[in-house]
């Protein structure tokens, strides 16, 4: 086999899957314009919107995760993984494809269960510096494993291992050029330094206190914001601030020209997600990471840790960023020599071209 005329993907659940997995079926499309592209994912999930949006199919199983939280709710999880497995059965077999490509998340766990099964070579693509379980469970049968960080041998067989990067959405980490337009879009001053502090669409609570507090301080230093504070939260900053937002302060719930805000950043302030990382890196500016205690297996600290580790970031620990994060920043942006290796170094870690050597190594491996 030559180019797979058919390829099914697999997985979802949160931004950092659904992301990438568009991103390579984009990338799909453009080595092979012929191939029919199917995506599998879970009811209810955040995939069953972001899929169709991106211009494919997508079918839903019934399958999720476990509740540490609320043990009764699990009463009928066998029943849900039973019928995602029968389900997943019938979709590859219907569909016919020639790989399937895992993404991570609660659907990929059965639909790549039944392609191995099914003689179906199988692919997977891990965002984190530490894996996630379902992709840890699936890794024996895969053929290639694309990871974004060095040092998944202890989870995964080295062989099969190619160290890709996270596919990204290029238009975003493109801010070549774009300095000057970026002060007119945010409509503020391109001699001040300028803090871009995001923390997902959604929202981060931790960064949103931080910024609310110290926001009239950063302006009184002149220090100008692009504050992305998440839908949750912005109905009530809105309300506090009103009229009495300082000068220099721009806040939206989400920022829809990201290119903008990254080439107008000095300094970055973000959560450590792996496709946020990833994005980061690809942009090359010095960034404090505050990653979110709230996920599995604390995968955003390991991903912040893999930077501290090659000196390309400043971590600043979430239960700590009351206190600390404004210091941090006042100390950071101030220091030129230090942003300047903080920008080298994680520019480094960038891996530009991952969508194109994950497809490329797929077709390679048919």
């Amino acid at each position: 086999m030559s180019n797979p005329s058919r390829v099914i993907i697999s997985g979802g659940g949160t931004g950092g899957h659904i992301f990438p997995a568009i991103a390579i079926a984009n990338e799909l499309k453009t080595q092979i314009p012929c191939v029919e592209i199917l995506f599998v994912g879970a009811e209810g999930r955040m995939e069953m919107e972001k899929i169709p949006q991106a211009g494919y199919r997508i079918k839903a199983l019934p399958i999720a995760g476990f509740q540490r939280n609320n043990l009764w709710a699990n009463f009928s999880l066998p029943i849900k993984i039973i019928k995602s497995l029968f389900l997943a059965r019938k979709i590859i077999q219907e569909f016919k494809p020639d790989a399937v490509i895992g993404v991570g998340g609660y659907a990929s766990g059965p639909t790549l269960k039944m392609a191995n099964i099914l003689n179906i070579p199988t692919f997977l693509q891990e965002q984190n510096s530490y894996p996630g379980k379902t992709n840890m469970m699936l890794a024996k049968k895969a053929r290639k494993i694309f990871t974004a960080y060095d040092g998944l041998s202890n989870f995964f067989p080295s062989h099969k291992i190619i160290l890709a990067g996270n596919p990204v959405r290029q238009n975003i980490v493109d801010i070549e050029g774009k300095r000057e337009r970026a002060f007119t879009h945010f409509d503020l001053d391109p001699n001040k330094k300028t803090l871009l502090v995001v923390g997902g669409s959604l929202g981060a609570k931790t960064l949103n206190e931080s910024m609310d507090e110290n926001i009239q301080e950063l302006a009184n230093r002149g220090i100008q914001v692009i504050w992305q504070c998440g839908k949750f939260y912005a109905d009530q900053l809105f309300h506090k601030w009103d009229k009495h937002l300082p000068t220099g302060i721009w806040i939206n719930p989400f920022i829809f020209d990201m290119d903008y805000a990254y080439a107008a950043a000095d300094l970055i302030v973000s959560r450590a997600g792996a496709i946020s990382v990833s994005e980061l890196a690809l942009v090359g500016k010095p960034t404090i990471l505050v990653p979110s205690p709230h996920v599995a297996e604390d995968h955003q600290t390991k991903n912040a840790m893999a930077l501290i580790e090659k000196n390309a970031c400043i971590l600043v620990k979430d239960k700590e960023a009351k206190n600390r994060l404004l210091p941090v920043i006042i100390d950071t942006i101030n220091n030129e020599n230090l942003c300047n290796k903080l920008g080298e170094n994680i520019k480094k870690m960038g891996l530009p071209d991952a969508g194109k050597t994950i497809v490329e190594q797929i077709i390679k491996s048919l």
